[in-house]
C-alpha cells in the first residue's frame, strides 16, 4: 500500500516565464528583448513540490504527455520522492503556460490545459493512491471532479483551490466547493473577498476558507466570521508571484491538518511560505523547507 500523507490532484506542466525589461510590451516593434525561463509549474507542480519540500509524503494524480516535457516532469517528481503511480497520459500532450512577468513580480497568464476538459482518470488507480492518506489537495481541471467522491469515500479531508475566481456563481467550480472541507481562492479579481466568503459559506457552512490578497495579506473565513491578516515581511524582494497561492495553501494545510496547529498560526505559516516563494525567480524547485519555515515563524511571532 502507498504511504502517502497528501495526494495532490490537478494539472502539472511546463511554464515559460517571460520577464519583461519594462512594465509593458512595446507592440509598436516586432521584437522585445526579454529573459525567458522554463520550469515545472502550474498548480499541481507547485503544490506537489511544496509538500515534498516540507518533508510530507506526497502523491500526485494528473496527466502529462508522451513527450519531452512529460518525461522531464516524471523524472523531477520521482527524484523528489513524489509518488507518480497515478501520473496518466494525455494524448494531446503536456500542459503549457506562458506567463508575461512584470518588474513588480505580477503576471499575465496564458494557459493551455491540453485535454483536461475531456479526460477521464482511472477511479481504481486513484482509489489506491488515496488509500491511507489524510488530505486530498484538489485543483480544478475538469477531470478532477470525477475523483472528489473517491477521495471523500476514502475518508480524506478535501481542500479545493478554486484559484482566481471571477463570479461566486460560476457553475464550473460548484462541485469543488460543495465537496471541500477547506477552500482556497485568490482575490485578484475582487477588491474585498468577504462577499465571496459569505456566499461560499451559504453553500457549504462548514468550510474553512483562505483567500490570498497579494500585497494586502490574507483573509480567513469560517462560520464564526471573517478575519483579515496583514502581509508578512521578509527581507528578500518580490520578484515572481507564480505559485504564491499554491504555497499559501500548502503552508496552511501542512500546519493545520497535518501538524495540528491553530488557525492563526497556520495562516501565518501559509503566508510565510507564499512570501518566500515570491522571492524565488521562476522556480518551483525552491519552495520553502520545514526548517526555514520554522525559522521565519520564530522570527515573526
Amino acid at each position: 500500500m502507498p504511504n502517502n500523507e497528501v495526494v495532490v490532484v490537478g494539472n502539472v506542466g511546463i511554464d515559460t516565464n517571460i520577464y519583461l525589461s519594462s512594465n509593458e510590451i512595446d507592440l509598436s516593434v516586432e521584437a522585445n528583448f526579454t529573459q525567458n525561463l522554463d520550469m515545472v509549474g502550474q498548480a499541481g507542480g507547485y503544490a506537489s513540490r511544496g509538500y515534498a519540500g516540507l518533508g510530507v509524503q506526497t502523491a500526485f494524480i494528473g496527466y502529462v504527455g508522451a513527450d519531452y516535457s512529460g518525461d522531464h516532469i516524471r523524472s523531477v517528481f520521482n527524484a523528489e520522492g513524489i509518488n507518480t503511480d497515478a501520473l496518466f497520459f494525455d494524448s494531446q500532450g503536456t500542459d503549457r503556460s506562458i506567463n508575461f512577468m512584470f518588474r513588480d513580480g505580477q503576471r499575465k497568464n496564458f494557459y493551455d490545459g491540453k485535454g483536461h476538459m475531456t479526460l477521464h482518470p482511472s477511479v481504481e488507480t486513484a482509489a489506491k493512491v488515496f488509500s491511507g492518506a489524510k488530505l486530498a489537495h484538489f485543483n480544478i481541471p475538469n477531470w478532477a471532479r470525477e475523483l472528489l467522491p473517491v477521495a471523500k469515500n476514502a475518508g480524506l479531508k478535501i481542500a479545493s483551490d478554486i484559484q482566481d475566481v471571477v463570479s461566486v456563481h460560476d457553475p464550473y467550480r460548484l462541485d469543488f466547493i460543495n465537496s471541500a472541507d477547506f477552500l482556497f481562492f485568490s482575490a485578484a479579481n475582487h477588491s474585498d473577498p468577504e462577499p465571496l466568503i459569505v456566499e461560499y459559506l451559504k453553500l457549504n457552512p462548514e468550510l474553512v476558507i483562505v483567500s490570498g490578497l497579494g500585497l494586502k495579506g490574507c483573509a480567513l473565513g469560517t462560520k464564526a466570521g471573517v478575519n483579515y491578516y496583514p502581509p508578512v515581511n521578509l527581507e528578500s524582494p518580490v520578484v515572481d508571484t507564480n505559485g504564491a497561492g499554491d504555497a499559501l495553501a500548502v503552508g496552511f494545510l501542512t500546519s493545520y491538518v497535518l501538524d495540528g496547529k491553530s488557525l492563526d498560526e497556520s495562516v501565518c505559516r501559509g503566508q510565510i511560505a507564499a512570501r518566500y516563494k515570491c522571492a524565488q525567480k521562476s522556480s518551483s524547485s525552491r519552495m520553502i523547507t520545514r526548517a526555514l519555515l520554522g525559522h521565519y515563524w520564530e522570527e515573526l511571532r
